[in-house]
């Protein structure tokens, strides 16, 4: 027999946490951003419509409904937007049925140091699948985690900066700002 208060533990544990959702203020954008426990599981850079009314104004949030974590996650946000840091350095997780080679793309991609530029053939030639350029760019374009995954670090090996989950004027923006931090 079971003790009921290990029962009710057991239970707690099997039941999936409801994520926090808010929206922060950068100099991106609005940036939509979901903590589950300590980990990031999801950005969203200037969520609109239904999307955006997942998520509650930081600003919004009572004394309550803020944490350590959601103050942290903000500070490195505004610190690395700002280009004050280089690294975000959150924890985050994927979803629990991501694809291996989903998974293996993002954790090659999140290796690429700040400033620098990788190609998509140099992405998939990392992960072991120098042929898969274009599975590359589709797992990129479903990035669920932009920014704390710098996947806007990974271009075309021709010209241009490609495409990003947020748009290329975003992707622009962010390889700027970080050239200029390597200057600082």
């Amino acid at each position: 027999m079971v003790d009921p208060a290990t029962e009710a533990e057991i239970s707690a544990q099997e039941e999936p946490v409801e994520p926090d959702r808010v929206l922060i203020p950068s100099a991106l954008g609005t940036l939509g951003v979901q903590l589950t426990g300590d980990a990031v599981t999801r950005v969203v850079i200037v969520p609109k419509g239904r999307e955006r009314k997942k998520y509650k104004p930081f600003g919004e949030l009572k004394r309550r409904e803020r944490n350590e974590v959601m103050d942290e996650v903000l500070g490195r946000f505004s610190e690395y937007l700002a280009g004050a840091r280089r690294r975000l350095g959150l924890e985050y997780a994927l979803a629990d049925d991501t694809d291996e080679f989903l998974r293996e793309v993002l954790e090659k991609a999140s290796e690429i140091p700040y400033g620098e530029t990788w190609t998509y053939q140099q992405l998939a030639a990392e992960t072991g699948r120098s042929d898969a350029y274009r599975q590359v760019l589709a797992v990129l374009q479903t990035n669920p985690l932009p920014l704390v995954v710098p996947c806007h670090r990974v271009v075309t090996a021709k010209s241009g900066p490609g495409s990003y989950v947020a748009g290329v004027k975003k992707k622009i923006w962010l390889l700027k700002m970080e050239q200029r931090g390597l200057t600082l």
